[in-house]
């Protein structure tokens, strides 16, 4: 058995753990659970303090498109940054305020509730995965389970409901959808284990695409991308003008940069000129090692005749 993934309640499924509060039980998405939080349950917002969310491409699109803000300004007013956890992937985390509260929690909720986070969408419900490979290759197990805090009324209402019922009235389906191929991205980088690292212009390059679409557009527009990349002029207007597009497509840059799939298509005529350059550049090697196995042998004869030398004047 291998590569167990959990998750708590306060963070995206896959980075954080809490054992000492997930309750040991393997649910389905029809298992049933009581849980309902509002204004009156005398613990509100009570778990929107010492938290650690980390926000994921469409947590940030999402809320900076809410409060209508650009990306750099967001960034700079309410993340701070942070290394996915077991990876070398840097990311950001909501940035909480003086007193360890969300900066979007106030007595009366959430003021981007409709926009929240994924994390929070969850909460209390975990969601992991379990892979267990044997002789007949290799299986994948979806479940979920329940997250009790201490200080949390909830679970003492009277609502119940199926998980699936649950991921539905939160919006967790289009959370998870949206968040499933950057997600992807991360798992796979965490199967490679901490012997394989990211260089740091990969690490920089996972930050911008992950955190600031606006300066990843600018990226496509305004540099080479264009002239590395086969894009179709259909493709180039929807990510122009959608940036929900435009996240999606940033996840497939992602996958080839990093890890070389083939989403996205070099151009030929790039290929054929690495190709020229990589020859030209083995053809100089080949040269330069034919002229130096030529001065070795230049340097031998010259000190045979010298030790000969040597030895007649001897004589």
């Amino acid at each position: 058995m291998s590569n167990s993934k959990q998750s708590t309640s306060k963070s995206l499924p896959g980075f954080d753990t809490n054992p000492s509060n997930i309750m040991p039980a393997k649910l389905s998405q029809s298992s049933k659970i009581k849980f309902r939080c509002h204004p009156k349950v005398s613990c509100f917002t009570a778990c929107c303090g010492n938290i650690n969310i980390i926000l994921t491409p469409y947590d940030i699109l999402r809320i900076r498109k809410a409060l209508n803000m650009d990306a750099d300004e967001f960034l700079l007013r309410f993340t701070t940054p942070t290394f996915l956890e077991k990876t070398d992937m840097p990311g950001v985390k909501l940035h909480l305020d003086s007193e360890g509260r969300c900066p979007f929690v106030t007595d009366k909720g959430c003021t981007i509730y409709e926009s929240r986070p994924t994390t929070c969408r969850y909460y209390p419900v975990g969601m992991s995965f379990f892979h267990e490979s044997s002789d007949e290759g290799s299986t994948q197990e979806e479940f979920y389970f329940l997250v009790k805090e201490p200080h949390c009324k909830g679970h003492e209402e009277d609502q119940e409901m199926t998980i699936r019922e649950w991921r539905k009235d939160q919006g967790i389906d289009e959370s998870d959808e949206m968040n499933r191929e950057w997600m992807e991205l991360v798992m796979r980088r965490k199967s490679f284990g901490p012997q394989a690292t990211l260089s740091e212009p990969a690490q920089k390059m996972f930050f911008m695409v992950s955190t600031n679409l606006d300066k990843f557009k600018n990226f496509i527009f305004n540099s080479t991308f264009l002239d590395i990349y086969e894009i179709d002029n259909a493709t180039l207007d929807e990510i122009k003008n959608d940036d929900i597009a435009l996240m999606k497509f940033s996840n497939k840059y992602l996958a080839s940069s990093l890890f070389g799939t083939q989403d996205l298509k070099i151009k030929e005529e790039k290929i054929m000129a690495k190709a020229a350059k990589l020859k030209v550049s083995q053809a100089e090697a080949e040269e330069k090692a034919k002229e130096t196995y030529q001065e070795l042998l230049r340097d031998r004869d010259k000190l045979k005749k010298q030790i000969e030398k040597e030895k007649n004047s001897k004589k």
